[in-house]
């Protein structure tokens, strides 16, 4: 039955991505500038509608304001989706160049992916784009407030005005947000229990009333020069203004309620199969990450094969190392032993920079075109606490850098030996290259410079992690098992995901997988698991897509032999921003095809 449902959805969300690709015939025409116009109409919407991915990417025009939340809004924007799609389906793809032919793929699979779940929630104020699960350890005001105002460019007056005005907007906001998850409450659509437990307290860096402390009031302490003094003395005044009178209170009477009444509601269950959705939640969260037709049967076999592949390879690493004991006693040394650990926060930054520097110089091996987008490595909030390690993007039009954020605030976290595997799958040749990349195709649509999902981006960022030996990392065995370790890691995730959501696996159960398979710590793998609780179906992307491209590598080797250039498929993966797994498989075997 489940693989027979999941079929059902996945077929109505892949078929509307292949169809435009079978054939790559086309010129610019008339037919071009017409479909482009759509592209064009669609990106500035899809900014209007989400002001804050706006200001992350770079686009300041709409950083006075918030995302509306209102039961209109969300009502409208599942109208809105559903007459996209007929105008999209109506669109006549003859005289269409290659390019525009994939635009076109890439905007009907995700507006039809988005309707699929728009239509699981009905007439509730939830959306594809606003999920029922707005607050969560993982997701919410308490950690998009910092990162977005870490992001956010303040280079004039009226740009620090703007951003008063947004911090204004919050009471409103978070009543439009609260009024959504009442609806969570009432309609059963609630998070696990276990995983919300240190939610109100995440508030409490944004609740100080010591402004020097509180990151709200962080980016007006220090204003551009080009402001006089007596501006920025007033800019300031408003800021603690509304700060102090407006968004504390706000911000406090959603902890509040967060505590007493979300809180007390919450879900004892923990499968995405097990919420009013039922299964058919789960499997279109699965297509929407991974962007596969896999069922859950089959990504759960999958990941117990890799699981066995990759454990055999890490056992003849710790003989190399010339360990004596079981593997789970090397695991035990490997996360204990003071010589894998920092003393400092400056040392471990300055040994992630030192990495970087290492993989800058030999890229050139691995492509023929890099972006020109620099990337640097900074230290994480220490608001953000023991959260995991990530990449910030860089600004669409290149006036502000990507960013590896280190997490520095836990040094027991992350070990030497993981390090490397990090530098080379969060920025190069990683999540930075590849996202930069796709930036700077200005020749596209800007939606598709822009466009991400898990199974490609993720996809791209592990199958990243595998450059390393060309790259000239890994060279002692203790990086090695780190880099097996990583992949073990995504594998156990396809395990672990699918067994939570669709075959009853518990949460004590998934965690003790991970303990025994991914050579993590007991902690580790408590919030690992808990993030998988509460974003089903993401964490399958990770493994699903590097395998799809390593997949698609061995084809392209063995049918060109001699012909084969590892820098120009590197760059054909990459050169096409990022697509639906689906689509990546056409446009390489079309590249194949063109290279034979």
């Amino acid at each position: 039955m489940i693989k027979q449902s999941f079929k059902v959805v996945s077929a109505l969300l892949i078929t509307f991505a292949l169809s435009p690709m079978q054939s790559y015939a086309g010129t610019d025409s008339a037919a071009t500038a017409s479909v482009k116009s759509v592209f064009e109409e669609y990106w500035q919407d899809q900014l209007i509608d989400n002001p804050e991915r706006a200001t992350l990417l770079g686009d300041n025009r709409y950083s006075d304001r918030l995302h509306d939340l209102s039961p209109k809004a969300t009502a409208k924007r599942k109208s809105d989706r559903l007459s996209f799609e007929k105008r999209l389906n109506g669109i006549d793809t003859q005289g269409l160049n290659a390019e525009d032919q994939i635009s076109l793929s890439i905007l009907r699979y995700q507006t039809h992916k988005n309707i699929v779940l728009d239509a699981i929630f009905g007439d509730l104020p939830f959306s594809a784009d606003d999920l029922p699960f707005a607050i969560t350890q993982m997701n919410g005001l308490q950690l998009g407030i910092p990162q977005l105002l870490r992001a956010t460019s303040l280079k004039t007056t009226k740009d620090v005005e703007m951003l008063i005005k947004r911090l204004d907007a919050l009471p409103v906001y978070i009543d439009q947000l609260t009024y959504v998850l009442r609806a969570g409450v009432k309609s059963g659509w609630m998070p696990a229990a276990i995983t919300l437990k240190k939610v109100p307290s995440q508030f409490d860096p944004l609740l100080t009333t010591a402004l020097e402390n509180n990151p709200m009031f962080q980016p007006f302490i220090k204003l551009p020069n080009g402001i006089s003094v007596a501006d920025q003395d007033k800019l300031r005044k408003e800021a603690k203004e509304v700060i102090l009178q407006h968004a504390l209170p706000a911000l406090g009477k959603l902890q509040t309620f967060l505590a007493t009444e979300y809180l007390p509601a919450a879900s004892e269950h923990i499968a995405a199969s097990q919420l009013p959705g039922k299964l058919a939640f789960y499997q279109a969260m699965l297509v929407s990450s991974n962007t596969t037709l896999k069922t859950p049967e089959e990504i759960h076999q999958i990941g117990l094969s890799e699981v066995d592949k990759i454990e055999k390879a890490m056992l003849d690493v710790m003989k190399e190392t010339g360990f004596k004991g079981t593997p789970a006693e090397f695991n035990l040394f490997m996360n204990t032993d003071p010589q894998f650990f920092f003393s400092n926060p400056e040392a471990m930054l300055a040994s992630y920079r030192d990495i970087a520097k290492r993989i800058d110089a030999r890229l050139p091996e691995q492509f023929e075109t890099l972006p020109r987008l620099p990337y640097g490595i900074r230290a994480m909030m220490p608001s953000e606490g023991d959260g995991p390690e990530h990449y910030t993007t860089g600004a669409l039009d290149g006036s502000r850098a990507g960013y590896f954020e280190a997490n520095v605030n836990n040094l027991k976290r992350r070990a030497n030996w993981s390090m490397e595997d990090l530098v080379l799958h969060e920025a190069v040749p990683g999540h930075h290259l590849q996202i930069a990349r796709a930036g700077e195709l200005t020749g596209f649509p800007t939606f598709r410079r822009a466009y991400f999902n898990s199974g490609y981006g993720e996809g791209w960022a592990l199958y990243a992690e595998s450059l390393g030996y060309d790259l000239g990392m890994y060279t002692s065995p203790y990086t090695r098992y780190g880099y097996l370790s990583s992949q073990i890691f995504r594998a156990c995730r396809l395990v672990v995901d699918t067994g939570i959501h669709a075959f009853g696996m518990t949460r004590e159960e998934a965690i003790d997988y991970l303990i025994t398979h991914a050579a993590v710590t007991h902690d580790f793998a408590v919030a690992e698991v808990d993030r998988y609780i509460v974003w089903p179906g993401q964490a399958t992307g990770y493994k699903l897509g590097q395998l799809e491209i390593i997949a698609l590598r061995n084809k392209a080797e063995k049918t060109l032999g001699a012909k084969f250039d590892i820098r120009k498929f590197n760059n054909q993966v990459v050169d096409h921003g990022g697509l639906p797994l689906e689509i990546l498989n056409n446009v390489i075997n079309q590249w194949i095809v063109t290279q034979q």
